[in-house]
């Protein structure tokens, strides 16, 4: 069974393009069958990532934590002690395509 993961952030001002840029640049993962990155707001993102398996997007894990690195210099703190990421992620348990 695939799995997903879904992170919100929010970038600093005036850092959209240099942050859509980064992912851009970043190199492919195993595991990973699709990457979307969605404009949700100003300055906010969502990133999700679909996997081949839950075990292929555990094991991605340090290099997910890797490109996060690359990223923290232009991310703004969420709030309410989530820092800068809110991350979800999860077994699919239904999907639909049109």
């Amino acid at each position: 069974m695939t799995a997903m993961n879904v992170v919100h952030m929010r970038v600093k001002p005036g850092q959209e393009e240099e942050f859509v840029r980064i992912h851009r640049d970043m190199p492919p993962i195993d595991g990973m069958i699709r990457f979307s990155l969605v404009r949700s707001g100003e300055r906010s993102f969502i990133i999700v990532g679909e996997w081949q398996t839950p075990a292929a997007m555990s094991g991605a894990r340090a290099a997910m934590i890797a490109n996060l690195d690359r990223l923290r210099p232009i991310l703004e703190d969420l709030g309410g002690g989530r820092g800068v990421t809110e991350p979800w992620s999860g077994e699919v348990a239904l999907q639909i395509t049109g």
